[in-house]
């Protein structure tokens, strides 16, 4: 497929991951194998059934936000903005000042440079948002009442905000908009900023997605559902996606955020691309609000909907960069709908899941597996799923078990599916 100006492209990354503070260091762990799933140290984990989780470690909000922004904010905000003011640094978008630790973002200061600020957006979704921080406020109005609570609870917990203090710390002004589709959260904003960019509403999108819920809340209701790994004892080895003996997804927390713009523009201002986007779909099961169709026939529909949109034969597909939860029953249900979506072609694809070596990172999940899916085409390697050590035999796939591949990858598809059969696929190319 020959490129034209009219294309879509991914010309920045951001990342905050339990496997690395930026994009460079995320993709670094992904491909050497290594697990960032630790014993929970968020809060005291003691008395529920599991007490690990895919954590950030060591993440100083000041290094992106102003100490009063930081006072006024969720942590899925804060992770958002970091990864945000990387990406937009990595495209080329900020003036060099602005990328210093600390800098910008005070009272809607612009610092977008080479670009219109009124014709550049914002998409970012999450699934979750800021559970904890309603919880502890929840706490305090039990106590103290509502004289207790924060003058900005409420403005730093809306699902919005993550978005919108992106936009601040930026000074976009162009459409900003937050969307919630469970797990499926991070890829389908790659969709959403594609659709501004061709109908003409902007032309850049900070894109991505964000989640930061590690607290005791989430943990105990998950662990009632029975949907997560109770392999306490060997943290770095609970996440088995497609594996025999997995137990139930490692939930996790990030925020991972790509810069997309047309071709013509990125050629315009002489930036980098990482990747085309060549097609997207989304479809729903319609089926449970937490099990997928065990049919996968919608799961399948949206691979069949995004290839039809990108152009590409089940065999031009070099790559899948896998939902692939650990649970038993998504990753039996994505392993069907890969085979019904790609036939014969299923068996020659590589596919992966990052979410063994970090978690699921809900909202950002998506958007995780977006840059994993450009690094690989811009490198030629495909990051492993690791942990698969007694391959499910219902997942029959190539899941490029162990360690990491080098191969040419033209094209790839990226897998999301969330609670409430909510199916995101899109496909990314040379």
């Amino acid at each position: 497929m020959t490129p034209n100006s009219d294309e879509i492209v991914i010309t920045g990354l951001g990342a905050v991951t339990p496997v690395g503070m930026d994009a460079p260091s995320t993709w670094d762990a992904l491909c050497a194998g290594r697990s960032g799933i630790t014993t929970i140290d968020a809060f005291d984990p003691a008395g529920l059934p599991t007490r690990i989780a895919g954590q950030v470690r060591g993440f100083d909000p000041l290094r992106a936000m102003s100490p009063k922004q930081v006072r006024r904010s969720a942590r899925f905000s804060q992770l958002a903005v970091a990864a945000a003011v990387e990406c937009a640094a990595d495209a080329g978008l900020l003036a060099e000042s602005d990328t210093a630790e600390g800098t910008g973002g005070v009272d809607g200061t612009d610092h977008l440079a080479h670009v219109d600020p009124t014709r550049v957006g914002v998409v970012l979704n999450t699934a979750v948002g800021a559970m904890g921080e309603i919880a502890d406020a929840a706490r305090t109005f039990d106590g103290r009442g509502w004289r207790g609570l924060r003058s900005s609870f409420v403005p730093s917990v809306i699902p919005n905000m993550a978005a919108c203090q992106v936009a601040i710390r930026l000074g976009a002004h162009g459409p900003v908009t937050a969307g919630a589709f469970a797990c499926a959260s991070g890829n389908a904003a790659l969709i959403d900023a594609v659709g501004l960019i061709r109908t003409g509403a902007a032309d850049v999108v900070i894109a991505g997605g964000t989640d930061a819920s590690i607290v005791p809340l989430m943990f105990g209701g998950l662990s009632m559902m029975g949907a997560l790994s109770t392999r306490n004892d060997d943290p770095a080895a609970a996440s088995r996606p497609f594996d025999a003996d997995r137990d139930g997804f490692v939930y996790g927390e990030g925020a991972v955020t790509f810069a997309v713009e047309s071709l013509a523009h990125a050629r315009r201002r002489g930036a980098r691309v990482y990747a085309r986007y060549l097609g997207g779909a989304l479809t729903c099961d319609a089926f449970h609000v937490t099990a997928p169709d065990p049919n996968a026939a919608y799961a399948a529909a949206a691979i069949r909907r995004a290839l039809d949109d990108a152009h590409l034969a089940p065999s031009d597909v070099d790559y899948i960069c896998a939902h692939g939860t650990s649970t038993k029953a998504n990753d039996r249900s994505e392993t069907k709908a890969i085979h019904a979506a790609l036939g014969p072609a299923a068996r020659s694809v590589a596919i992966s899941s990052p979410k063994s070596m970090t978690g699921h990172l809900i909202g950002a999940a998506g958007a995780l597996s977006v840059l994993v899916a450009c690094l690989a085409i811009r490198d030629g390697v495909v990051p492993p799923t690791i942990n698969l050590t007694t391959p499910d035999p219902e997942c029959d796939l190539d899941y490029v078990p162990g360690t990491s591949r080098a191969m040419t990858v033209d094209s790839a598809l990226v897998n999301a599916f969330g609670f409430g059969g909510q199916n995101c696929v899109v496909a990314l190319g040379r």
